[in-house]
């Protein structure tokens, strides 16, 4: 018997205009247009609104993120451990690209020592939500999803905002569309504050030392402190043409499942979820 095809994009029988991402097992959900999709690292994958999206830069090379970690997040030199992927390290970057045009989200995620790890994709983006998010703010009323990809572009979460007028909730699944559990905004007012539920119990969550969320803090079912978001500057040029942003999420010793994969989830797209306390 022949072995079966490697992890991979490949042409889906349904609809020739696009690839659908085979795990190594078997066929998943996940589609995306046919023609930007290439079989390489995620850094180098691109959406299909990249040709007007007018990317300022790269998300950082190995210096810079190393400086960004130490100097910006201020953790104090190497921290030991980690095993080399998204759920085995003790410190991750989340460098968002900066674009002038920005119409689907887009993120690269390093190691301490700046070895790049996975990607964030905003994924099922329709037209008219598109062009909603290019000629006006309508777009964030409207369903987000994101896919967390591993470090071959397999996703290992998926995220998805629904569409409201109140963004309460942040739906947390494995690529199987089994779910793993929802990060719900806790207070309307004030600093911003959410909880990790999983099954209907609170597991965690997350609490902004001040308005900007500058600086979260990431806590256990006790409130204990685990971990810590820091928002980290990416210099004037970035800042004054894009809305680009920079995280270090620190997780200050090791967690289990299905906490860990929560903390992973709201690290890597705190943007979308601290949107939600701007409605």
């Amino acid at each position: 018997m022949n072995a079966p095809p490697p992890p991979g994009w490949y042409p889906d029988q349904a609809d020739p205009r696009y690839v659908r991402w085979w795990d190594g097992r078997q066929w998943t959900p996940h589609v995306q247009p046919a023609q930007p999709v290439q079989q390489q690292h995620p850094a180098a994958q691109r959406n299909d609104a990249s040709a007007i999206e007018m990317a300022m830069g790269g998300t950082g090379d190995a210096a810079s993120v190393q400086h960004q970690v130490q100097q910006r997040a201020g953790v104090g030199g190497t921290i030991a451990g980690g095993g080399g992927t998204l759920f085995t390290e003790p410190v991750l970057v989340i460098n968002q690209k900066a674009k002038l045009i920005e119409m689907a989200n887009e993120y690269a995620v390093y190691d301490q020592h700046g070895r790049q790890l996975g990607s964030v994709m905003q994924v099922g983006q329709s037209g008219a939500q598109k062009a909603l998010r290019l000629l006006t703010k309508l777009d964030s009323m409207m369903t987000v999803t994101l896919e967390i990809r591993d470090n071959t572009g397999r996703p290992v979460l998926v995220l998805t905002r629904p569409a409201t007028m109140w963004k309460g909730t942040v739906h947390v699944q494995r690529p199987d569309q089994s779910p793993v559990g929802d990060i719900k905004l806790a207070n309307v007012w004030g600093k911003a504050r959410f909880d990790f539920e999983v099954n209907g119990q609170r597991i965690g969550g997350m609490r902004a030392e001040n308005l900007r969320a500058w600086d979260i803090k990431i806590l256990d079912h006790a409130d204990t402190e685990i971990g810590q978001i820091s928002k980290t500057w990416q210099g004037l040029a970035k800042a004054a043409f894009t809305t680009a942003d920079n995280y270090v999420l620190q997780i200050h010793r090791p967690l289990q499942d299905p906490l860990l994969s929560m903390v992973v989830a709201s690290a890597l797209t705190v943007d979308t979820i601290l949107s939600q306390n701007q409605s």
